[in-house]
């Protein structure tokens, strides 16, 4: 890596490591390393990084960890890990600020504390909410973007920007820019408008859908979330399952018995490249046997071995 020693680095308040180990920042539990990895104490704190941070050197972010695999190889570049479960949440103005470092469960909970509706579905995102406003995460017909007043970014010089959903495209698991260029700059917050509900509706509502997916998913070993995205008016996991698939495996990965839409690492020893070839594997399979080419939901990040 190109970039300069963290004592050349000013008036930080988080925290540098260089060739920092991603895998324990990774719900796979695998992966590579990143050339520097840097927990920002809050969003001043990532914004005077980014300016002291080489004009060359390539910026990747990491919330939870989840809906990605990191390969073997690593990441160049400086990695921006931004779970803090300390984050902001508030009220103000009839809508619910929220950090982009916060979990979208905790950001679930909040909004029915404060008698809002329709939020109950980030319970079931397994990860930060500024990974949800990448990706417009969502699930049990809840998406994300619909309920975003507007979003606070930080760009790669530091600066930051206020944008609205009318600055961008959003789809399927899908945000670009209005213009159709890939989105830029790295979430910090979000302000979100839910609808005024029941609390205790919904507080009911969230037990219900974490009970489902309890129920329905391998959560109880290391993995990312739904690998592939459903295909219109069908499910990944029926066609994989269909496919005869389920329990297929790969190393030390392993297609879920429970979900076939889900690789699980469950005795932790799979690699990066275990978990890529099986992925690789099972859109082969679905694909000669019904025509479907399945589509990522997963982000693959960094340099094979």
């Amino acid at each position: 890596m190109n970039m300069v020693e963290p004592r050349q680095f000013a008036g930080l308040r988080g925290k540098l490591a260089l060739d920092a180990p991603l895998a324990p920042h990774t719900t796979w539990r695998a992966g590579g390393h990143a050339d520097a990895a840097y927990v920002p104490a809050d969003r001043d704190d990532l914004a005077l990084f980014l300016r002291q941070l080489p004009i060359f050197e390539s910026v990747t972010v990491l919330g939870l960890g989840s809906n990605t695999l990191v390969r073997d190889g690593g990441v160049r570049g400086a990695v921006i890990l931004l779970h803090n479960p300390g984050g902001v949440l508030a009220v103000a103005d009839g809508l619910i600020y929220a950090e982009a470092g916060v979990a979208c469960p905790k950001l679930a909970r909040f909004a029915a504390r404060h008698g809002c509706a329709d939020a109950e579905f980030l319970a079931g995102v397994p990860g930060t909410v500024g990974g949800a406003l990448a990706m417009n995460a969502g699930c049990y017909g809840g998406e994300t973007w619909p309920h975003v007043a507007k979003v606070e970014l930080v760009m790669r010089d530091g600066t930051f920007v206020v944008r609205t959903p009318a600055d961008y495209t959003i789809g399927y698991r899908s945000v670009k820019r209005a213009d159709g260029r890939p989105a830029d700059g790295i979430y910090t917050a979000a302000w979100f408008r839910f609808p005024a509900g029941d609390g205790d509706a919904a507080r009911a509502r969230i037990r219900e859908l974490l009970g489902r997916r309890i129920a329905t998913q391998p959560l109880n070993v290391p993995n990312a979330g739904s690998v592939f995205r459903n295909p219109p008016h069908d499910h990944a996991a029926r066609l994989i399952e269909d496919a005869g698939l389920k329990g297929l495996a790969v190393g030390g990965a392993h297609v879920s018995e429970k979900h076939a839409n889900f690789i699980v690492n469950a005795e932790r020893r799979a690699s990066a490249s275990d978990i890529e070839t099986l992925i690789e594997h099972v859109r082969r399979v679905v694909a000669d046997r019904t025509g479907v080419v399945l589509e990522m939901e997963v982000q693959i990040i960094g340099d094979r071995l």
